[in-house]
């Protein structure tokens, strides 16, 4: 078995984009092998700044040969007949077999195809696999044209050794690779890719991205632990900069004091964001005066020179976020507000000012069904919440947006509910984003979400498949666990309808849709607990459920109830129910929901049912009206026995018209029983 070996070397590739480039390559080539017949072990894909590698294990040399049958006419056929089988099978008249059959005697060819030599198959394969490589943004260079996400200087291209005669574009595979940019440029060969990675690190070149995440991690660990100090936690972060450098080298700097004036929140983006550098914390958790840089070499004198420079770079970032705060204190919130009618929400929603009076009128139809909420307090919030859009420090760094909006708040001397609920109306930003909790961040986080939700469903902007551009799914996630974390009892279509009165002239809600929506988001959220979506679905069908704290009590007693032997043989004889009520009203025009009439009950196990539904008749409605779901489930167990009686011992389609019509009442009266509790014709096997 052999090894394959591809490394396609270019200029810098963006670090945001090497993770899924080596695996999408990766991935082309395994699918070209599987093509092509050639099996393998292992496949594995590597990035760095400047290179995409693939190597692929356990190869055979050649391809299987194949053998094809195939029948042809009857023995005795006419000769033109016989000449045309020959013809399309490729073979002489010699070749063919006679065989008898059930059906007689016909001509066999059997097509023998030799396999091709691996190396003579990879050559076409890896260029298709090349050339199918997807970038969001390909550049073409000189007079060639090829297009790839930055110029692509050399392809290395080994199988068992030996180069594979792979041309691509304007370039023709080797055997040669490159070191590291600056410390070992020099092109160098190699045998296999165990050479190939040994002598890359050699060259100071660290190939996995995870060992070069490592490093990074365990030096700037180092660094901050010698001065008593911890690396603030970012894995975004680092897993870019392991994207920048091929051999990383970790340096530790400071920060002028001066500037721990400024929120640390707006230090730590400004260093993160614009220069790519490790915040520190001390012991007692606040940002210290110090920071991580990783270069991407080994300096003569211990990367001095290299820290001295990130500081005076670092020094002129601050100073300007510095001004930002300075700047933008020297006006309170409020009087931004009315600079959000230059902001545009969205062309057919108005501007952010227009969405700001909308939350504001929302807030008030929200405080109502939010325990402890004062409704002056959400209104208030509502109409700060997007003020620091408009402020310099959000301007250059938008992730801080409702952050900084909190801090220029209690600058103001705002009320502190209203500064948390400016900073949390954007959360739970996501599944493990915090989710809000005071009164007043509830309320305006659900009205900023639902304003969202409910204005692009009347506009007819709705996720498509993949594509969700305003983050329609996250908002609607958003919503379910604020509702669900919090236990809030609230009507969600009750809030759509009055969400949707407010978008004047954007177009008209369907409230009813948009619950629809929620329950395919729900049914996302729940899937971590192993609940059932058919469960949801038959939660939501009942009419006017919208309630979804209550949603999930009966899914949990639905749920329960059908764990049992005795929901389970119901479920299954409310189908057999339900089948037989759809068969004869469709056939006989009208419905048979209404109750049995005592006096035409003759079979002693159809009296024992209709009594058994008299008896907990009433049991269930109470219990569901007041939403004892889990007493609801035990008392439609108890129809099980007699359900099964009247299935085994009475005949529905009886021939008198008047029994079975009050036989299909009967079943009617057990479908519509069941029904309470969820709509159990959405329950699947």
């Amino acid at each position: 078995m052999a090894e394959l070996l591809l490394e396609l070397f270019s200029e810098e590739i963006p670090a945001r984009m090497q993770s899924k480039a080596a695996a999408d390559l990766a991935r082309l080539v395994g699918e070209g092998l599987k093509a092509a017949g050639l099996d393998f072990d292992r496949l594995e894909g590597f990035a760095t700044a400047r290179r995409l590698a693939v190597v692929v294990d356990g190869l055979p040399a050649a391809q299987l040969d194949t053998f094809e049958e195939r029948r042809g006419p009857r023995v005795g056929a006419p000769d033109k007949a016989i000449e045309g089988f020959l013809k399309g099978a490729g073979i002489t008249r010699d070749k063919l077999e006679e065989r008898e059959t059930d059906k007689g005697s016909f001509y066999y060819a059997v097509i023998e195809t030799k396999g091709r030599p691996t190396l003579a198959v990879l050559p076409e394969l890896l260029n298709a696999a090349i050339s199918a490589l997807s970038w969001p943004k390909p550049m073409k260079w000189g007079a060639y044209s090829a297009r790839w996400v930055r110029p692509l200087h050399n392809i290395l291209c080994l199988f068992n050794g030996e180069t594979v005669p792979l041309k691509w574009e304007h370039l023709t595979a080797n055997n040669q690779t490159f070191g590291h940019r600056f410390m070992a440029p020099a092109a160098f060969a190699v045998k296999d890719f165990a050479d190939y990675r040994a002598r890359l690190k050699s060259a100071y070149v660290v190939l996995d991205s995870k060992e070069r995440e490592q490093i990074i991690a365990k030096d700037a660990a180092r660094l901050a632990s010698v001065e008593g100090l911890s690396v603030i936690d970012d894995p975004a972060l680092l897993s870019e900069v392991a994207g920048l450098v091929e051999w990383p080298e970790s340096l530790i700097g400071s920060i002028d004091t001066s500037f721990l004036s400024v929120p640390e929140e707006a230090l730590i983006s400004a260093m993160r964001s614009h220069q790519k550098y490790f915040s520190l914390a001390g012991p007692d958790g606040k940002m210290a005066p110090r920071f991580i840089v990783v270069a991407n070499l080994r300096a003569e004198d211990g990367g001095k020179a290299i820290t001295a420079g990130n500081e005076r770079v670092l020094s002129a970032r601050l100073s300007d976020a510095r001004f930002f705060w300075d700047q933008d204190r020297k006006r309170t919130l409020e009087s931004r507000v009315q600079d959000l009618e230059k902001i545009i929400f969205h062309a057919r929603l108005g501007t952010v000012r227009e969405k700001v009076a909308r939350l504001m009128a929302l807030t008030a139809e929200i405080a109502p069904y939010v325990p402890g909420a004062d409704a002056a307090l959400a209104a208030r919030a509502a109409l700060l919440a997007k003020a620091d859009l408009t402020t310099e420090m959000v301007g250059e760094f938008a992730d801080l947006q409702g952050l900084m909006g909190r801090y220029y708040a209690e600058h103001d001397g705002e009320n502190p509910e209203v500064a948390k609920a400016i900073q949390e109306h954007y959360s739970p930003l996501g599944p493990g984003d915090n989710c809000p909790t005071d009164p007043v961040s509830v309320v305006v986080a659900l009205a900023d979400k639902i304003d969202t939700l409910t204005g692009f469903f009347a506009i007819d902007e709705k996720p498509t498949g993949s594509k969700d551009p305003y983050a329609l799914r996250r908002a609607a996630l958003g919503v379910i666990r604020l509702v669900l974390e919090n236990k809030m009892r609230m009507p969600l279509l009750t809030l759509f309808e009055k969400s949707g009165e407010l978008h004047k002239g954007a177009g008209m809600l369907d409230a009813a849709e948009l619950l629809a929506f929620f329950a395919d988001r729900l049914k996302v959220h729940l899937k971590e607990q192993n609940v059932r979506h058919d469960y949801i679905s038959a939660a939501f069908a009942l009419e006017g459920e919208d309630d979804l704290v209550r949603l999930m009590m009966r899914i949990e007693a639905l749920s329960n109830f059908l764990g049992t032997d005795d929901g389970a043989n119901l479920l299954t004889a409310y189908r057999r129910a339900a089948n037989i009520l759809r068969i004869e009203e469709k056939k006989d025009g009208h419905s048979y929901d209404a109750p049995a009439d005592k006096s035409l009950l003759e079979d002693p196990a159809e009296i024992a049912l209709n009594d058994k539904i008299e008896e907990i008749s009433g049991l269930i409605n109470g219990a569901i009206t007041f939403e004892k779901f889990a007493e609801a489930g035990s008392a439609m167990a108890t129809l099980r026995k007699p359900v099964d009686a009247f299935f085994e011992q009475v005949t529905v389609n009886a021939d008198d018209p008047t029994l079975r019509a009050n036989r299909l009442r009967l079943l009617s009266s057990i479908r519509n029983l069941l029904d309470q509790l969820a709509d159990f014709s959405k329950i699947e096997g």
